[in-house]
């Protein structure tokens, strides 16, 4: 690991924390590199339950490193680049874990594009999402389109998009972009509100979280028949056994993750 992200582990929790606040984290290369790196650490890591995605300095993200979309006018070259840095939002989209991203400061262009990535949002009341792809002539890229039109209507994200709309924290909380707004640190706001998920069973919220994100790309009884499936192996494991003694017992549950 570089000196871009931090990886820290505590409690069951992994923090990962973008390190390159002179660029306001914006995502260079080495960057998504070392993110992609981190993120494959964490999913292998048994310990882990949740992943929290910060960035140090004044913003979270604010988006693409300019020097990097320098002398892009080889397509080739454009092309290369972009899937690349695409693999970051697919990366999280597929992780097992469920990862919360803790915005501060600004969510910019494909800042807020990983932040739709991650599986919940929390962030700072100050906190801004700006799509800004159209004040220098692109589009949203890292997955943003279709993250974005799977919480707000096609003519809202149109209008978003083209015109470049800076969408402060409360209105993201009233569209269900985010899930909690941060009064002070958000990255304590995000580790209780992960509080939930660290004291849940693991191995269902892997199904939960691969189910939702696939459920429009479904058949109805597609979907039944997975949901029937993986319930069945889901009834054969220690967690469920323990959900059901500590019912019985009447106590929290201790799951395992097996």
């Amino acid at each position: 690991m570089g000196n871009l992200v931090e990886l820290t582990v505590n409690n069951q929790i992994g923090y990962l924390k973008m390190t390159r606040p002179e660029k306001l984290n914006a995502l260079s290369k080495p960057l998504v590199e070392e993110m992609l790196q981190a993120l494959d650490e964490l999913s292998e890591n048994e310990e882990v339950k949740v992943i929290i995605l910060s960035g140090e300095g004044k913003s979270f993200c604010a988006g693409g490193d300019i020097d990097s979309m320098k002398n892009m006018d080889n397509p080739s070259a454009a092309l290369r680049w972009i899937d690349y840095v695409s693999s970051l939002s697919q990366k999280l989209l597929s992780i097992d874990k469920y990862v919360v991203a803790a915005i501060h400061g600004y969510a910019a262009g494909a800042g807020f594009s990983i932040a739709l990535a991650a599986d919940f949002i929390v962030a700072e009341k100050d906190a801004k999402f700006a799509l800004s792809f159209t004040n220098i002539g692109l589009i949203p890229d890292l997955g943003l389109i279709k993250l974005l039109t799977e919480r707000v209507s096609p003519p809202i994200a149109k209008e978003w998009i083209s015109s470049g709309k800076v969408l402060l924290a409360e209105e993201a909380q009233d569209y269900g972009i985010i899930n909690r707004i941060a009064e002070h640190s958000v990255v304590e706001e995000a580790t209780a509100f992960a509080e939930f998920i660290v004291k849940g069973p693991m191995i269902s919220n892997k199904y939960v979280k691969y189910l939702v994100n696939h459920v429009g790309e479904l058949h109805k009884e597609t979907a039944f028949q997975q949901e029937n499936v993986i319930q069945a192996m889901l009834l054969q494991t220690n967690d469920h056994k323990e959900g059901i003694s500590s019912f019985f017992e009447k106590r929290e549950p201790q799951f395992i993750g097996k």
